[in-house]
């Protein structure tokens, strides 16, 4: 079933578990983690890059997205990740998104305020909770950041805001980590008790397991993982032989590859049967 960001998220305070939001760029994508939830009972988020609405890439993904979240026994949100801008957030509002991201955290702290509740007014417009983010959260070809959000910077932010959810920085960033990454967890139950929004780990993919599960316990309620989605997928496609040609045969391994990585951040996040 097709449900909004506010609605997902509240499911998962109650149940101190943590809404893993997946990436998807295709059909296939979209089937194996639609498969994963099912087969789990489990609430997730679909979501799609800033940059696919930009482009044309959205228009053809979102039909597909919510003709499978229309079908599913569970609930999904479907949902705009990192959007750069009105363009962005305007086009996933018309096709059919229902949670928003709004990525002005390279502003300084008051302009990414302005910026974010500019957004949030008007999704609210809508009945469309919004994410914000504060604190830069790079990509892995970066030094990651050892300064976290601060708990009293987050609470001024939700509250001037009003998002429903809010990316920090905690030690995290986008893609494959040379390094793993050694988590701000103490920030985190910092923040968790500073802010009544819910609050959001980008760069989930390659975190160890033990750091996902303390940074759940600690209070992170939505976990996006792109990267490693990608690699699911890809790994299969690559080792599938050239001689299957018909297309929907080709993308069979693909797609239970991705729902099998779906079931395991599933568990990880605790999610399990939580619909």
């Amino acid at each position: 079933m097709l449900t909004g960001l506010k609605d997902i998220l509240s499911l998962a305070e109650k149940g101190n578990f943590a809404v893993p939001a997946f990436n998807v760029y295709n059909m296939e994508t979209v089937m194996g983690i639609m498969e994963a939830a099912e087969a789990e009972h489990a609430p997730v988020i679909i979501q799609s890059y800033s940059r696919l609405f930009t482009n044309k890439e959205g228009y053809f993904v979102s039909p597909i997205v919510l003709a499978a979240a229309k079908k599913a026994n569970v609930p999904i949100c479907f949902h705009l990740d990192h959007g750069a801008g009105i363009t962005e957030v305007t086009r996933a509002l018309r096709w059919g998104a229902t949670g928003i991201m709004i990525d002005k955290s390279t502003l300084d702290f008051e302009d990414n305020i302005r910026e974010t509740k500019t957004v949030v007014d008007m999704c609210s417009a809508v009945g469309i909770g919004v994410e914000g983010e504060l604190g830069h959260i790079g990509s892995v070809s970066e030094e990651i950041s050892q300064v976290y959000t601060e708990a009293k910077d987050a609470k001024k932010f939700v509250e001037d805001t009003g998002v429903t959810a809010l990316a920090v920085m905690v030690g995290t960033a986008h893609g494959r980590y040379k390094k793993a990454p050694k988590l701000g967890i103490d920030r985190i139950a910092e923040i968790h008790k500073a802010t009544d929004a819910a609050l959001v780990l980008h760069g989930g993919s390659g975190v160890p397991d033990e750091e996902i599960k303390a940074a759940v316990k600690a209070g992170i309620r939505k976990i996006n993982f792109g990267t490693d989605v990608c690699y699911s997928f890809l790994d299969k496609v690559f080792e599938t032989s050239r001689d299957l040609i018909a297309i929907d045969l080709f993308m069979k391994d693909a797609i239970e590859n991705v729902k099998k990585f779906g079931i395991g951040k599933i568990r990880l996040l605790g999610a399990e049967n939580k619909a």
